[in-house]
């Protein structure tokens, strides 16, 4: 894991680029960190931020006071979809406040107000607060620096904090998590994340970008079985316009151990 910089550093300006209708958000290299669409900024463009999502599958957006948890901004598409698309409060944590300004200044991501808030601060120390322990039922991890390729909080340690946040063992709660599967960070991940959640952790297929999003479960056992899970995909499909059963069916054979 990279070594904690107390202030972003020239690699960690946003830099931006737009085509056909979409906007990126870059760190002066190639790697895309976010996108959207300039006509529907309110669509999930890229398909892991789509993946991103499934816990749909399995818990109902959470109610106030409890939150979504987005761990790292990007260029603020978690948040728009789901301030547009859920009822919810919105809770993203960003270590970068220049990411905060670029993401309002050009990425329509609202200012804070009593249901959307932006903390700046280490994801990792955020997630070890043990004022934030089962705040966010759903928490979304896409941790990111400007090589774009293994994240940069991905400890035992740091899996286990985002446990607690979503509900430790008293409250169901499910993390999803942005890995990529082809780079030297995708098998450590995965068992740390094994180690944290206690092996109930399933995968979403790869991308062709390369991305695969990590679905990590907390809290009591969820009572679903694949025909609920497959209900419940066309219901999300319908009311949030995501390929919700594919995801179902891709998960069947980890429902079935």
């Amino acid at each position: 894991m990279p070594l904690r910089r107390t202030a972003p550093g020239p690699l960690d300006e946003p830099t931006f680029s737009e085509q056909q209708g979409i906007r990126y958000l870059h760190f002066g290299t190639p790697w895309i960190q976010g996108a959207m669409s300039l006509r529907k900024p309110d669509r999930l463009v890229l398909e892991y931020t789509r993946q991103m999502m499934a816990w749909l599958l399995f818990l109902d957006p959470p109610e106030a006071p409890s939150a979504i948890g987005v761990l790292g901004l990007g260029a603020g598409s978690l948040v728009r979809f789901c301030l547009a698309h859920t009822g919810s409060p919105v809770r993203a944590v960003e270590w970068n406040p220049r990411v905060t300004a670029a993401c309002r200044m050009l990425f329509r991501v609202p200012e804070d107000d009593e249901r959307f808030e932006v903390v700046h601060a280490d994801a990792g120390d955020w997630v070890a607060d043990i004022a934030q322990r089962g705040s966010c039922p759903v928490l979304m991890v896409d941790l990111y620096d400007a090589e774009a390729r293994g994240p940069v909080r991905d400890s035992v340690e740091f899996y286990r904090g985002c446990r607690q946040v979503v509900g430790g063992r008293a409250q169901a709660g499910v993390v999803a998590v942005n890995l990529f599967g082809s780079h030297d960070s995708f098998e450590p991940n995965i068992a740390h994340l094994n180690e944290a959640f206690d092996g109930r952790v399933a995968l979403l297929p790869e991308i062709d970008e390369g991305n695969r999003v990590a679905l990590a479960f907390a809290g009591p056992p969820l009572q679903v079985d694949a025909a609920a899970v497959l209900a419940r995909a066309e219901t999300v499909e319908q009311q949030y316009l995501l390929p919700a059963r594919k995801w179902a069916r891709s998960l069947m054979p980890a429902m079935r151990r």
